[in-house]
């Protein structure tokens, strides 16, 4: 079986390290072009292109798809499949056809649900009680392709949609290599999706990121953790920007947006209260709820926006 990868981070990544153990025969990876990282923005590899190079597969990063040069690359090299997980680039009809097998996707949700760019941060910010993975078959579509297999996880109590990432990473990796067997042997199934079902998981931003204190405790909860570890949830302390990493919910109660305890950092919220478990103000590193207000010495009652 003659595989073209494409993706392009860490739970990309997974997946590519998945197939090569497997034994099968990666042609070439596709991936994004090296970008700068960090405050001194050095130029980096996406993971991808490190695993690959790692295990002498050619790499390819091209700027875009649609000048026909990747077309041309993956025609030449008459892959049996094209799996994508992750590439962060739309595939072109033209590529999508190239393989007789299929252009095969791993994407991080229970499709139909989730759809989009950003569907396991979504999945905790939402509240969703489950999470998982699907493999499909790419079409034109945003993520409408029909579906080969699925797995399902419970999303954990105060889950981070980091750490849900590290658990569905290897998922998919093992679902991508399953499905992978499935094509080889002619036995993979094809079910199509239910758009009516579908929701939407759009790139996040920071404009999300401000905590509406008049929200429940579950929702208030839910987007802590959900943007957790980007770009994170935040209010404003006395003019500062205080950035809230955990939270849980409380019985509490008190006026909304109000700092209720001071022992215990918690705050009213809708329905009752939130606990900030691990908080940063401007210019400070980061530390529980209970040590930064005893570092700050706050008034009951005090104002947060």
């Amino acid at each position: 079986m003659n595989i073209v990868f494409m993706g392009t981070p860490d739970f990309a990544a997974a997946s590519l390290k998945a197939l090569i153990d497997a034994g099968y025969n990666i042609l070439a990876a596709f991936t994004q072009p090296d970008k700068p990282v960090g405050r001194k923005r050095v130029l980096t590899a996406p993971p991808v292109k490190v695993l690959a190079q790692e295990n002498n597969i050619p790499v390819y990063q091209p700027e875009m798809l649609k000048d026909g040069v990747a077309e041309g690359i993956i025609k030449e090299l008459k892959p049996d499949v094209i799996a994508v997980v992750a590439y962060g680039k739309i595939i072109p009809e033209s590529i999508l056809s190239l393989a007789p097998l299929g252009c095969i996707n791993v994407h991080g949700s229970l499709l139909p649900k989730l759809r989009g760019a950003a569907p396991i941060q979504w999945s905790v910010i939402n509240g969703e009680k489950y999470a998982g993975v699907t493999t499909m078959y790419m079409d034109k579509g945003l993520d409408t392709g029909d579906i080969i297999l699925t797995e399902k996880t419970e999303i954990l109590p105060l889950e981070t949609s980091g750490e849900l990432y590290e658990r569905l990473a290897p998922m998919g990796a093992e679902l991508l290599v399953k499905t992978i067997e499935l094509l080889k042997e002619g036995k993979a199934p094809r079910k199509k999706q239910n758009d009516a079902e579908s929701t939407y998981a759009p790139m996040l931003n920071k404009e999300l990121a401000v905590i509406d204190f008049s929200k429940t405790k579950k929702e208030i909860c839910s987007l802590v953790c959900g943007l957790n570890p980007w770009p994170i949830a935040l209010t404003s302390l006395e003019g500062k920007r205080l950035k809230v990493y955990r939270a849980t919910p409380c019985d509490k109660s008190g006026e909304i947006g109000t700092l209720l305890d001071e022992k215990k950092f918690i705050v009213g919220c809708a329905d009752g209260s939130v606990e900030f478990l691990e908080v940063q103000i401007e210019g400070s590193k980061a530390q529980s709820g209970e040590e930064f207000l005893r570092g700050k010495r706050l008034s009951l009652g005090l104002k947060f926006e």
